[in-house]
């Protein structure tokens, strides 16, 4: 049976999206779990493996099924937008924010078409594809919309060693996101994130639930978010048949033991957690959609584009995970 095929965004052109999806795809751990299959522009994979002294045998295809591993080739779907734009390494332009998501776009098409089992995506810059005027709050709600998914039903799982951290808000203010926390929300982040694990193989998983505020709320000291909103929406699940607990401190949550995932409410209370353990070991899976998507925790790095020296271990960690989970 051959192994999975992982469509692999190269992201923002000019971070070091390019340079760690092609050293991801020349590593011996990748290769012997997967088929990766790079999807982007290929003057831009060209010009970031040659400033990082890689050599690869590109074969450049215009759809997946024509792709061929028997020769050792790094296979490169076509996805360029149309417009050439040069690329500058380490600078802010709409064009990039562009290129990154239509790369992204274009992988994921190529998952629902059945075509490749999963998708990775390499870091894209916010700031790019704000300047390009397209709206976008991370790869989950991207994800959802490129899938025809509801927004309110992808998640963000944040993976590590054997950590899965999933977010119930994400790339908001704080004020923004305190509005989400609904009983509903909550509850449906719960649901989501059981229905993920079970997916992922796990016959009866454990989640742990973080509180909102210092402390899980001290019994209603530091707020009631807890008593009114997190507590009933965790009790409702439980009646469902989730086997579910918290709220719990989220200072102290994740030395606890036996679960199989953790929600938390904000983006730092999971972030934080996560590049403390593993800076660069960190992969983000969405989970809800159709499709597997991973992507890693990090940025574009535009201080160290094009210079060589970016680590791919997140990246790597993402494409053997999903590949594992595809194999299974």
């Amino acid at each position: 049976m051959p192994l999975p095929c992982i469509a692999v965004a190269t992201g923002d052109p000019a971070g070091i999206g390019p340079e760690i999806a092609l050293k991801a795809a020349l590593d011996a751990r990748v290769r012997a779990l997967a088929r990766p299959l790079l999807v982007g522009d290929p003057a831009v994979v060209e010009m970031h493996a040659q400033a990082a002294g890689l050599t690869p045998r590109l074969n450049v295809v215009a759809k997946a099924a024509d792709a061929d591993w028997s020769n050792g080739a790094v296979n490169l779907l076509d996805a360029r937008d149309g417009a050439n734009t040069p690329v500058k390494i380490g600078t802010v332009d709409a064009a990039y924010g562009r290129a990154s998501l239509a790369a992204a776009s274009c992988a994921i098409k190529t998952a629902l078409a059945g075509e490749v089992e999963a998708v990775v995506a390499a870091p894209q810059t916010e700031r790019s594809i704000a300047a390009a005027g397209i709206h976008f709050d991370g790869y989950p709600s991207f994800v959802a919309r490129e899938t025809g998914t509801a927004e309110e039903n992808v998640y963000l799982m944040i993976c590590f060693d054997d950590k899965r951290i999933v977010h119930a808000t994400l790339h908001l203010s704080v004020r923004e996101a305190l509005a989400l926390i609904t009983r509903e929300h909550v509850g449906r982040v719960i649901r989501v994130t059981d229905a993920a694990l079970k997916k992922l193989g796990i016959a009866q998983p454990k989640i742990f639930v973080s509180g909102l505020n210092p402390h899980a709320g001290e019994d209603g000291l530091f707020g009631r978010d807890e008593i009114e909103i997190i507590t009933p929406a965790i009790q409702t699940a439980a009646q469902d048949g989730i086997a579910v607990e918290g709220p719990f401190g989220a200072d102290t949550m994740f030395r606890k033991q036996g679960c199989d995932a953790f929600i938390v409410m904000l983006h730092d209370q999971g972030h934080i957690a996560a590049k403390l353990l593993a800076f660069n070991r960190t992969a983000g899976l969405s989970i809800g959609s159709p499709i597997l998507f991973s992507s890693v925790a990090h940025g574009s790095a535009h201080d160290i584009a094009g210079k060589g020296v970016a680590d791919a271990g997140a990246m790597i960690e993402a494409i053997t995970r999903l590949a594992k989970i595809s194999a299974n």
